[in-house]
């Protein structure tokens, strides 16, 4: 494969007229195969004819992960089972999975995605690459192994779990690339610590994704595993891992526009909004043919640059997402997404706190509580209780500046909240309980 695919550097007038060809022959499949899709534009007027190319996407109607549960398990797909090599799933909160499938093109073109996404950040056929995303039903492992394959790299397909194993696999296999989450990423560069083994390590880069985290974040990982850092996004719903990455310069996500097209829209109104606006991601793929979706509404908050790159791709970048509007935790009538107090948190300083951290709200007398259990690092859990209190004051005081809220800080015990191996839980939100 070649190192920098042609089409990464397409202008983007020959861009946007390829994506209009592969609209217009997605909608009009889609019309003709998936009932739901269907439906709603019958219920506009619209017929596939009306949608002559990018342009007019804004007509076409959204469809949502409640259309998934809806007509689970396979009612959206547009391709009869037996051109379905796969599925993946997630599960959901009504306890029907989220599933979507696979044709072997699509396939073919979702390890090119990671491919693409790996050599862009400098991976190469001479990397050793320890996937620690988890297999099965999750996107994850697959979509990374697929990809890395692509490129030749050599494949460790440990998948997710038993902390002491990856690490003494690092170190034996000599891994010099590594993909999971990025709490979980911390973790283990706790665990390294802790057991005083970093200079045994082979490590110089790592793929991090399936969860938001912020820049103090990045840095954190990076210092403390000695790597470069970078940033992915996908949706299994979408594709999974794949649809956009950084490259070396760390300045934003390229999104494959060959293969999606994205708006950023008003998630109140509905309505498309100019380009550098915030507002939430909606994604369109115009080639996958087991499991398409037209303007997908993501509920991720993040905004689009379309200036050209410093590495010379012209596909558009997404900003990492600020949050999520579904995520988002109304509190006294003030937003808050969990990353605005991470952010705060990675800033305190070294051998205080540690990151991990979980939030508590709930509803007294009609009135939200909000509360905030926040790990202690060794050094701090072994000071004077005065030290301890005067840094829960320093934390709540930089809490309300940077929230414009009261928070309740408790420094609890180190390691006493729950690692996760997969996406961290970091909200308890009991007014919906």
């Amino acid at each position: 494969m070649p190192v920098r695919d042609k089409i990464e550097t397409m202008p983007r007038q020959e861009l946007k007229k390829l994506q209009s060809e592969r609209l217009v022959w997605q909608v009009k499949r889609m019309y003709e195969r998936v009932e739901c899709f269907k439906t709603r534009m019958d219920e506009k007027g619209l017929k596939p004819e009306d949608i002559k190319g990018v342009e007019d996407l804004h007509k076409l109607p959204f469809a949502y992960k409640k259309d998934l549960r809806d007509y689970y398990p396979y009612g959206l797909f547009a391709e009869p089972l037996t051109n379905i090599k796969r599925v993946h799933a997630s599960s959901g909160t009504t306890g029907k999975r989220i599933v979507v499938g696979y044709t072997e093109n699509d396939l073919e073109m979702w390890a090119n995605c990671v491919a693409r996404m790996l050599e862009g950040i400098g991976i190469t056929k001479d990397d050793i690459f320890q996937v620690a995303f988890g297999y099965g039903f999750f996107t994850g492992g697959f979509g990374l192994h697929a990809g890395a394959e692509k490129i030749g790299a050599t494949v460790i397909p440990i998948s997710s779990g038993n902390t002491a194993l990856q690490i003494q696999t690092m170190i034996d296999f000599k891994a010099t690339a590594i993909c999971c989450t990025p709490s979980y990423a911390m973790y283990l560069a706790e665990e390294i610590e802790k057991a005083g083994v970093k200079d045994q390590l082979s490590l110089r880069v790592g793929v991090f994704g399936a969860e938001p985290w912020s820049e103090s974040m990045r840095k954190e990982v990076e210092n403390k595993l000695g790597i470069k850092a970078y940033d992915i996004y996908g949706l299994s719903e979408i594709l999974g891992p794949g649809v956009a990455c950084e490259c070396e310069y760390q300045c934003g996500m390229h999104v494959w526009e060959d293969n999606f097209i994205v708006e950023i829209i008003d998630p109140e109104t509905l309505e498309v909004l100019p380009e550098g606006s915030t507002g939430e991601l909606v994604f369109t793929t115009i080639t996958k043919e087991g499991f398409p979706v037209i303007r997908y509404r993501t509920r991720d908050i993040c905004s689009l640059e379309y200036a050209p790159c410093k590495c010379g791709r012209t596909h558009l970048r997404m900003n990492k997402p600020s949050g999520r509007s579904d995520d988002m935790l109304i509190i006294r009538g003030v937003n808050v997404f969990p990353s605005q107090i991470e952010e705060v948190l990675i800033n305190i300083g070294e051998g205080k706190i540690t990151p991990n951290y979980l939030i508590k709200v709930d509803r007294v007398n009609n009135n939200d509580t909000f509360d905030l259990e926040v790990e202690m690092s060794e050094d701090l859990f072994a000071d004077d209780l005065k030290t301890i209190a005067l840094t829960e004051k320093e934390i709540s005081e930089k809490l309300r500046s940077a929230l414009g809220l009261g928070v309740k800080v408790h420094l609890v015990n180190p390691k006493s909240i729950a690692r996760s191996e997969g996406k961290a839980k970091r909200v308890l939100d009991l007014r919906k309980i």
